[in-house]
């Protein structure tokens, strides 16, 4: 099969690719390399994957209408994983026409195109902040979704209602999967274990933000990439999914177990807490341990171990 990874340089589309390269799929990588982090990084995520026969890498932008119609046509996906996106909320705030022109208009271009060239199966990457920040624990997928606190969120919503659009009109078979903070090797560096690992490797002090009561549910690589296969694999009709580890560590007791990873005591630096954050959030998986067979096994120890672990060896590697 033929299946098309939108932004699949990044941090999950990387490991992403990989797994889906251990099976006979041929593998369409689209990214634009954009500057949110240094492209650099991206390009060494693909590495390994360049010389592999079922893999092909295109350069270019979901928005592209000329370039993405040319892909359908001359290569014919049978299978779409979107991942491309402007990330993380805080930018959104800053930046909300450019995250509403690549993360809605550039999803509604590519479901335009998997419905003109019959392409099989949909998965969309969504985002627990669609969930807001209700009162209710854990989140689950039937939860109204409606009240978005960041530009970032609210274009994820927007993604799945143009989901369940296309496939209400044309039958698309599409599911949307809500992930719950993602980490492990290759994570974003804007993102908090990453930036924690690095701030307390160069002896820099640690910005937290907050009192450090914030609560996440911190979802390990392999386990997103688990859940992710799962619903490429199990695409049929509209779905949507919680895919998180369903247990949460406040932000002190992470840098906690960060600092006792890495056998150092950071320099803690206290700062407000930012818009579009949110005080929780804590994924339901009932429903896709029941539809996917989901069971993450990852937990934060162990996962935040292995990240400190392959930080330390990439540093050791570069130095």
């Amino acid at each position: 099969m033929n299946v098309l990874v939108t932004g699949g340089a990044g941090f999950i589309g990387s490991h992403l690719i990989e797994r889906l390269l251990e099976f006979p799929d041929r593998v369409i990588c689209l990214d634009d390399f954009n500057d949110y982090y240094p492209p650099g990084l991206k390009r060494e995520n693909l590495s390994a994957l360049l010389s592999h026969p079922g893999f092909r890498l295109i350069e270019g932008d979901i928005r592209d209408q000329a370039l993405m119609e040319k892909t359908f046509s001359d290569l014919r996906p049978e299978a779409v994983i979107h991942l491309a996106a402007r990330a993380g909320v805080r930018p959104s705030i800053q930046a909300p026409l450019l995250y509403e022109d690549v993360n809605v208009r550039g999803t509604a271009i590519l479901l335009d195109l998997a419905r003109r060239f019959a392409c099989g199966r949909f998965v969309f990457a969504s985002s627990s902040s669609v969930y807001g920040d209700g009162a209710k624990v854990p989140f689950a997928e039937s939860d109204p979704t409606n009240r978005p606190v960041s530009p970032y969120a609210a274009t994820k919503k927007a993604g799945e209602l143009l989901c369940y659009t296309y496939h209400h009109l044309f039958g698309l078979n599409i599911t949307a999967l809500r992930f719950f903070t993602a980490y492990g090797p290759r994570q974003r560096p804007d993102m908090a274990i990453h930036r924690f690992v690095r701030q307390i490797s160069a002896e820099e002090p640690l910005t937290m933000f907050g009192d450090g009561s914030s609560r996440r549910d911190y979802t390990y690589i392999d386990d997103i990439v688990a859940g992710t296969l799962a619903a490429y694999q199990r695409c049929q009709g509209f779905h949507i999914y919680n895919l998180g580890e369903s247990q949460t560590i406040d932000l002190k007791s992470l840098i906690e177990l960060i600092s006792g990873a890495m056998r150092k005591k950071p320099r803690v630096e206290m700062m407000p807490d930012q818009p579009g954050d949110v005080p929780i959030t804590y994924a339901d998986i009932s429903l896709a341990r029941q539809e996917l067979d989901y069971h993450p096994r990852t937990g934060i120890e162990e996962g935040v171990s292995r990240f400190v672990r392959w930080y330390l060896d990439r540093e050791a590697r570069r130095s």
